[in-house]
């Protein structure tokens, strides 16, 4: 039951950004703000969620809301998050390193991609 909690905020996140590049369209080469938007939105959400929810949501609804509705609609706000609770356990080189090499390795492997795909 637990995958479709996942799936159906999944979806909904999904369809929520959908909206909003469509809300906030942009000119090709400028500044992506719907991208933006929607990795500060759902990285608020996500934070607001952790915060309010420890040990006080359902895992059902947590499920729903965090992996399913914030993963669906920015995966942003759960590397946010990851980094919120490095940093909380005082676990500063793993912020460091996980924090760097998400920036090095996702942007080298998009640049890797669209090479490989030429």
């Amino acid at each position: 039951m637990n995958l479709v909690y996942v799936g159906l905020g999944g979806f909904l996140g999904s369809v929520a950004r959908y909206l909003i590049h469509l809300w906030l369209p942009r000119e090709s080469g400028s500044f992506p703000i719907s991208t933006l938007l929607v990795n500060v939105l759902g990285s608020l959400a996500i934070g607001l969620l952790y915060g309010f929810g420890q040990n006080k949501i359902e895992d059902e609804l947590r499920l729903f809301a965090t992996v399913g509705f914030c993963g669906g609609f920015t995966t942003f706000s759960s590397f946010a998050l990851e980094n919120l609770k490095a940093l909380e356990s005082a676990n500063y080189i793993l912020f460091i390193l996980y924090t760097a090499s998400s920036l090095v390795l996702c942007m080298g492997s998009v640049f890797l991609g669209a090479y490989l795909a030429k």
